[in-house]
């Protein structure tokens, strides 16, 4: 189901829900569902793409309504100009805040990226955390006798090919839920003490000036029952506040 966040005359932000891809890809030949189709049926009207969240990440995903606008848009993503809040839950206890600063080569899938460059350098990659909460809980998963868990508020200020994954994998802290990048014996956990099938990142708050009014505009996305289930279930209060900034030396 998509839900919409905010519109206007030239653009509309949606929440997508984890599971959903943006648009037709050869990542699911099976799949009939697509963001972009389904709030286009909703608007009634064509919509353009603008950026893209990975299939399993929930959150605030933005369509433009015209094509100027989705010309302007993407520009303002690539280049730097949207600020991006997301959340996620990651294995162990992180520092409690922190900048990782890792270039990351490209990630190309054979079978979605065909015009990728195999020999491409590493690209700059730059991400801000700030860590919301812990919790140890008294099950052996792995080699230990308890497991551990952060909670984070993630900003970051490059956009590369699951960034916030494969950062997070780097620092040892991989996200809850990721098949990819992840740790198999805490997903598999998390499947069976909370019945959590799905990766744990979320996209809850974008923020930029835009481009028709010059104005800037602040969009928040809720988290979704299941990842909100799983925080009471660690302890946490799904209530607590996630919002700018997020800097390594700000508040």
């Amino acid at each position: 189901m998509i839900d919409i966040l905010y519109q206007d005359d030239w653009l509309v932000a949606v929440h997508k829900p984890a599971g959903l891809l943006v648009h037709r890809s050869a990542i699911d030949r099976h799949e009939t569902r697509y963001a972009l189709q389904m709030t286009r049926d909703l608007l009634g009207r064509r919509v353009y793409p603008v950026h893209r969240l990975d299939k399993p990440t929930a959150g605030i995903l933005i369509f433009a309504l015209e094509v100027d606008m989705a010309r302007r848009l993407t520009g303002l993503f690539a280049g730097g100009g949207v600020e991006k809040l997301y959340t996620a839950v990651v294995r162990g206890h992180t520092a409690g805040r922190g900048v990782i600063d890792y270039a990351l080569a490209e990630e190309a899938d054979p079978m979605t990226d065909a015009l990728a460059q195999p020999g491409k350098p590493a690209q700059p990659a730059l991400t801000h955390y700030r860590r919301l909460a812990t919790a140890e809980l008294p099950f052996p998963v792995g080699r230990y006798a308890s497991c551990r868990y952060s909670w984070l508020a993630i900003s970051p200020k490059t956009g590369r090919k699951h960034q916030i994954r494969r950062h997070m994998k780097h620092i040892f802290h991989p996200v809850v839920g990721d098949t990819s990048h992840g740790d198999g014996r805490h997903n598999q956990f998390f499947r069976g003490h909370f019945g959590c099938h799905r990766l744990l990142l979320a996209a809850v708050r974008l923020g930029f000036v835009h481009p028709a009014t010059g104005v800037g505009l602040a969009l928040a996305a809720p988290l979704d029952p299941e990842f909100r289930a799983v925080l009471a279930g660690l302890g946490w209060n799904p209530a607590a506040p996630l919002d700018f900034p997020l800097h390594p030396d700000g508040p």
